[in-house]
């Protein structure tokens, strides 16, 4: 793919080089797996949707089936363990050390993030711009990177989009450290053919108004370096799909067949003694008529007819369709709620739960080193913090924490209790200040009234 040094070499034609690395990078393995995510992402699960029945004719040619059941179940395995991941470590959203960090991040930062980061599972990576006081997400579907070829770094980028790429116009933003331009397909060409819509211009732009001249441009300034960052969803650097893909065609194909034997089983189906003197022909005749019409004439007086009936093998694939499922989860790490028996200690939730740990300890490395290139962006200096979504014998729990709040903090039983989150801490103690606050000052003003009351009874006895 096109790098930050083939952008640069060619600076005296842009057009044509946005052009050449968007087409190159929808080429791409990468891009394919990508778009392949969505498809499974939505439950169209392409292997089992493309699959097609064939039978052979007396001539030996292969024809589609069209008489036999073709039931195409897909599954779900991919969104469910996918989400899993996501939201258990984003599920709460994500705490700081400081309040004003999560104020000067938006409101709606936990939802950008959570965004970014389930497509980063499923996509292999995507980017976060900021742009001046919120983020954005760009899908890896939707930005083509180029990267410095010396470090390594994403140095610029061009996010592309379009509603119909035969029909409908495709839009195209340059981003570079210095700012970014627009682009958009000439109306009528066809291919990448495109013109400048917008000229380029700085990521922050101060502006003026007076009733003379309206809105004006009184100052530029950009980032310290470019305001895109990605997110990768594994240390691998590669879609979930890749490895789990195959698991799940093997289970949606051996679900789908199940399905097809019990329609066609249903079905009587038979033999006939005495028919050698059919053809090849005639027997194939003979079968396309009673699997279309359920009924055909047969010579009884020289031959014999006898009906049968198949049974299903059901054991051995739901055996199978088990044994998947399970490798399935064990391989994704994922929890499979089915496993924890109700009533279950924590230590035996904690032993379910170790694999699906280990897969978010790597996955939250990643979403803080791009929270953190965010943060850095804004002159901030802190460490996003995430409290897991995950489920406990929350009775267990605080009674075990209950015996050691002796031995600790306000603040840090607050933190360990399994229904409150970080957030939820600092209004928690913020409310027992002010709490405390005005108890205490209640209680002087009662001090004091006691003081004067005594002062009163005294000059009295005087």
């Amino acid at each position: 793919m096109k790098t930050y040094q083939d952008f640069l070499a060619e600076q005296n034609n842009i057009t044509r080089f946005i052009a050449a690395a968007i087409n190159e990078y929808r080429a791409s393995e990468e891009y394919r797996i990508a778009l392949l995510a969505d498809e499974y992402e939505r439950q169209k699960n392409v292997t089992i949707r493309q699959y097609v029945k064939y039978l052979y004719d007396a001539t030996g040619q292969r024809v589609v089936d069209y008489t036999s059941a073709n039931n195409k179940i897909a599954s779900n395995f991919f969104h469910r363990l996918n989400t899993q991941r996501c939201a258990y470590s984003l599920g709460n959203g994500v705490s700081f050390n400081t309040k004003a960090t999560k104020e000067k991040l938006g409101s709606d930062f936990d939802s950008r993030l959570y965004s970014a980061a389930y497509y980063a599972l499923i996509h292999k990576v995507s980017y976060l711009f900021w742009n001046v006081d919120r983020a954005y997400v760009f899908p890896m579907t939707q930005f083509c990177p180029l990267i410095d070829e010396e470090d390594g770094v994403l140095k610029a980028g061009i996010r592309f989009w379009s509603l119909d790429w035969n029909e409908k116009p495709v839009t195209a933003v340059l981003f570079t450290e210095d700012g970014f331009t627009k682009y958009r397909t000439k109306e009528g060409s066809s291919g990448l053919d495109l013109v400048e819509i917008q000229k380029h211009r700085a990521y922050k732009v101060k502006v003026a108004r007076n009733e003379a001249d309206g809105e004006f441009v009184v100052g530029e300034d950009n980032y310290s370096s470019l305001p895109i960052v990605p997110l990768y969803g594994s240390k691998h650097r590669q879609s979930t799909l890749v490895g789990l893909r195959e698991a799940i065609d093997s289970y949606d194909l051996i679900q789908s067949g199940f399905a097809n034997d019990l329609d066609e089983c249903a079905e009587i189906y038979w033999i006939i003694s005495n028919a050698m003197g059919m053809t090849d022909n005639d027997i194939a005749r003979f079968r396309d008529k009673m699997k279309l019409q359920h009924i055909v004439a047969a010579d009884t007086d020289n031959s014999d007819v006898k009906s049968y009936t198949r049974e299903v093998p059901t054991n051995a694939r739901e055996t199978f369709l088990t044994s998947i499922r399970s490798q399935m989860y064990e391989d994704f790490g994922a929890l499979d709620v089915h496993t924890v028996a109700a009533g279950a200690t924590n230590d035996h939730i904690d032993a379910a739960y170790q694999t699906m740990d280990e897969e978010a300890d790597d996955f939250e490395y990643q979403i803080i080193e791009c929270v953190q290139q965010l943060l850095k962006l804004m002159n901030i200096d802190d460490v996003p913090q995430f409290k897991r979504n995950k489920i406990s014998n929350q009775k267990e729990q605080v009674e075990m924490l209950m015996l050691a709040a002796n031995y600790l903090d306000e603040e840090t039983v607050l933190k360990k209790l399994p229904f409150v989150t970080i957030d939820e801490v600092r209004e928690i103690l913020k409310k027992r200040d002010e709490e405390e606050a005005e108890r205490t000052e209640k209680e002087e003003q009662t001090e004091e009234q006691a003081d004067e009351q005594t002062n009163e009874d005294q000059i009295t006895e005087e």
